[in-house]
């Protein structure tokens, strides 16, 4: 199914706010009303030159390197109960104050080599949840570049984020809660620690 979904299907792609990001090692403020918090660590492309309408033969000349992003989501809120024929929300199950640690370097892209072949982990309070190549992606970071880009103009600064791997908490039965310390790592590019607050309500 997913070798099919790989070469038939498209890319589903989503905007994330700029104000979820947060430093690699700041702590992250669970919201109060986010019932289900959940981790996503992933490969981010940082864009370098503005990208639009490029073939995947020429994406990767507008990549500048590479980061590490975890994409927190509160899963209770990703489908709307009041308007199904909507869907999904993803401004408020993704896109909370501090909802993207990222970092904590820029990796220029021709020191690291293959994007395509980097190893993805996540550890909660030290037990590893995500390990995966990269593999393993169903798109390519040259095939999501184009594929944005055909819609949309991509410029210098912007992120693309690719995807996270088996294990998040829905995964394990394991949600995020106060005090759970989150380790992220990928191949090259460092490594990443945050930890969980609840968020002080008056």
């Amino acid at each position: 199914v997913m070798d099919r979904r790989a070469a038939e299907d498209l890319p589903y792609v989503f905007i994330g706010l700029p104000s979820t990001v947060t430093g690699p090692f700041d702590e992250v403020v669970l919201p109060s009303w986010a019932e289900q918090p959940d981790w996503e660590l992933e490969l981010a492309a940082v864009i370098a030159k503005p990208a639009y309408r490029v073939s995947v033969e020429e994406a990767l000349e507008h990549v500048a390197g590479y980061t590490i992003a975890n994409d927190l989501t509160d899963r209770a809120t990703v489908f709307r109960r009041d308007m199904k024929a909507i869907g999904t929300d993803w401004l408020r199950c993704k896109n909370a104050p501090g909802f993207t640690p990222l970092g904590p370097w820029i990796v220029p892209a021709e020191s690291v080599g293959d994007p395509g072949d980097l190893r993805v982990t996540l550890k909660l309070n030290g037990e590893t949840m995500q390990d995966e190549s990269t593999k393993d992606m169903l798109f390519g970071v040259a095939r999501l570049v184009s594929y944005i880009s055909q819609t949309s103009r991509l410029l210098p600064g912007d992120l693309v984020l690719t995807g996270s791997p088996a294990g998040n908490g829905i995964h394990w039965g394991r949600l995020l809660r106060d005090g759970d310390v989150m380790d992220g790592s990928i191949t090259g590019l460092g490594a990443q620690r945050t930890r969980c607050v609840a968020e002080e309500t008056a």
